[in-house]
């Protein structure tokens, strides 16, 4: 029988291709999960498609309605709410009545039953967050939402991770307003004391909580 003899050399192949291929690969791999598997690349951009085709830009941006008329919770409650189907008919009951894209709407008013809304800004479960206290601090609506107000469909414009928090925690006057003025909608690279919409010297004195109790509760 025929014997095969492999050159002494050979038993090198494996360990230098595991060194010099496969290690090579591999941190490339954990490197680039490492990178873009975070919220900024994951989460932010995150736009699903909603029951009703609602268009943030024609009711915040081309009408005008603020903010706290559809979400009516969100500097009194911890849950910003979620429209009821009567708040869109107060309008809808004599605007666009026959619309088919307005449907879902009238059905849901006749039978009760509330639109099924796609929730867009999800924190997980362990991070407590509360609307009231970032609304009545002053922080604006855009520092977290983006420019709603020139959104189609709203998507996630911030990565609401745990670093993302703690940067504005750390140093929060740059997203401060007047608490009346958290609603408007201003071009994101003019600073708020540009516009006049800077809290004034006595709403800024906030203490935003660091420690890991603050959110983690």
């Amino acid at each position: 029988m025929a014997r095969y003899l492999f050159p002494k050399w050979s038993n090198r192949v494996l360990p230098m291709v595991a060194a010099f291929v496969l290690a090579p690969l591999g941190t490339a791999a954990a490197g680039g999960l490492w990178y873009y598997g975070t919220n900024k690349h994951v989460e932010v951009g995150y736009t699903p498609t909603q029951p009703v085709d609602y268009s943030h830009k024609l009711h915040a941006g081309d009408l005008g309605i603020d903010c706290r008329y559809c979400h009516t919770a969100v500097d009194k409650s911890a849950q910003a709410s979620v429209p009821a189907t009567e708040t869109c008919m107060n309008c809808h009951s004599k605007v666009k009545t026959d619309s088919q894209k307005l449907l879902p709407v009238r059905e849901s008013y006749a039978t009760g039953n509330p639109i099924p809304w796609v929730r867009v800004h999800n924190l997980a479960d362990y991070a407590y967050f509360n609307h009231q206290a970032h609304a009545t601090a002053g922080v604006a609506c855009q520092s977290c939402h983006g420019r709603v107000d020139q959104m189609i469909k709203v998507s996630q414009a911030q990565p609401l991770s745990m670093g993302w928090c703690l940067d504005c925690h750390r140093n929060p006057e740059p997203n401060l307003r007047d608490p009346k003025d958290i609603t408007k909608m201003v071009d994101e690279t003019v600073p708020a004391s540009v516009a006049n919409l800077a809290a004034p010297p006595s709403q800024r004195k906030v203490s935003p909580p660091v420690h890991c109790s603050g959110c983690h509760r």
